[in-house]
Order: structure tokens, then sequence, then C-alpha cells
């Protein structure tokens, strides 16, 4: 049965290995884009090589970053989603899942996931919960969805009897082809109760394939691109909900769209 309140107080402690500050990570790349201080120079480098290719990228993370607020608050108000799943959580900053759905309903429950040690670190500091819900962290790999849906703190955390929010933001675009992105969602949702929401966004080189093909040159970490029509054609993959498929600037989910436009592709789903 889930718990209430605290944070990742699971049995078997979780310790993270030595961080290494000298290979960029996507985290405290997304860290430094967003205007955070959780970066190092490695991370700067990478983050300043992209920009350079793509303008336009702290203006992507922060409609991004828009788009997770809007989502998550509709379905916390609107569809009465009340446990999360956040994976490839990055550092915390304003506007996290647990801030969002908790501010509406207080008793909300969320599992953030990442693979990087440095974001476990700063989510045991800065991620509090309400008394009345509860917040955990894991670190573990979207690459390994079954490592995730095993992990003592998913039952601890959430009941998969009961509808959950599965936010997949601003990760998809690390995984390859060999990595098989449909089959990792597809086992992810399945494990989920009718009902449950599917919350992902992808990058797409629909807007200006120039500068999104030569991004991945610049970045020491995986990049690869979707259009919103592969995304819409994932086999087994989830109805689009009410905002279906659009730029993650107009995917409103019942608020105002932001007049920037993003090459990032939004899904809302209802998974069942």
């Amino acid at each position: 049965m889930p718990e209430t309140g605290g944070i990742n107080d699971v049995e078997t402690p979780q310790v993270p290995p030595e961080i290494n500050t000298n290979v960029a990570q996507s985290a405290r790349v997304y860290d430094y884009w967003l205007g955070g201080k959780d970066n190092f120079p490695a991370d700067r480098a990478v983050a300043e090589a992209i920009a350079e290719q793509v303008p336009t990228i702290r203006t992507q993370v922060r409609a991004q970053r828009a788009f997770l607020g809007r989502t998550v608050r509709y379905l916390a108000r609107e569809a009465g989603i009340r446990q999360f799943l956040d994976i490839g959580t990055g550092i915390p900053a304003a506007g996290n899942v647990h801030n969002v759905a908790q501010e509406s309903a207080p008793e909300s429950r969320v599992l953030y996931v990442d693979n990087d040690p440095i974001v476990l670190a700063h989510a045991r500091a800065l991620m509090p919960s309400t008394p009345e819900g509860r917040v955990a962290f894991i670190q573990a790999d979207l690459r390994e969805p079954e490592v995730i849906l095993g992990d003592p703190a998913v039952a601890k955390t959430l009941d998969l009897t009961q509808p959950v929010g599965l936010v997949l933001i601003g990760v998809m675009h690390h995984l390859r082809d060999d990595d098989d992105p449909r089959r990792i969602v597809a086992t992810l949702v399945d494990a989920l109760a009718s009902g449950s929401y599917l919350v992902l966004s992808q990058t797409t080189p629909d807007f200006d394939p120039d500068a999104m093909r030569l991004t991945p040159s610049r970045s020491s970490r995986a990049w690869s691109w979707s259009s919103p029509a592969s995304c819409r054609s994932w086999p087994g993959g989830p109805t689009p909900g009410p905002s279906g498929i659009r730029t993650a600037s107009t995917s409103t989910a019942g608020s105002p769209a932001s007049p920037e436009t993003s090459p990032e592709s939004g899904l809302q789903a209802d998974s069942k």
C-alpha cells in the first residue's frame, strides 16, 4: 500500500556512484539552459555548442518546462490524477511535477526517476512532499523500464491499480533506434491502469531540419528525433487526449498557449 509523507525512504538505501564532472550530462546541460547553477564546465561547453547551432534552444527548454506545468496541472485539476511517475526528472527547478500537482491536490504522490547521481543528491534536499502526499526518487535508466517498474519505491509510492500520470518530458530524444523506444514506452504504459495518462515531449526536426541534423555532433550524448506523425503511429500507443499531438508551446491542456514556437512535439494522451 502506498505510503504518505517523506522522500525516498525505501529500506535499501541507494549510494550514488562518483559523479564525473568532466563529462557533460543532459540534466546538467538543461540546468544551464534554464539558468541554474548545478552544472560544470563540461556541461556548459556542450550547452553553448548546441546553442550556437540551435539559437532557440533556451526557448525550447522553457516551452518544454511550461508544457510540463500545464499538463500536470490539467491532470491534477481536471482529470483527477493523484499519482505521477516522472522519468528523466532532471535537476530540481521551479515547477517540478510534485510542486504543480500538490498545489492542486496535496495528497498527490510522485515518483521521480533519473540516471544522474547528482539529480538524486539534489532531489533529496530540494523535493519535500506535503504531509498528505508523498515524493520519492530512484536512480534508474529509462532504457530499462522493467528495472524501474520492479523497484521497491514504486509499490511504496504508487498504486498501479489506479490511474497514473506517466511523464516523459525532455528525455525521449536521448534514446537511439536500437534502444527500441516504442518497446520502452509500451512496457511502461502496459503497466498502468485504465484511465492513466501519458505526457510525452519529443524533439522534432520538422521546424528546423538543418539545425536539428547537426545538433548530435555537438553533444556527447545520443540525440534522435521523431516526427509528430511517428509518435502518433507508435504501435499500441495511447489515444491522443484533449491537446492531441502539438508543439509544446501550443499544447494548452486547458491553459493559454505561449506565443513562442518550439521544435518540440508534445503529446498528452489517455493511455487506455
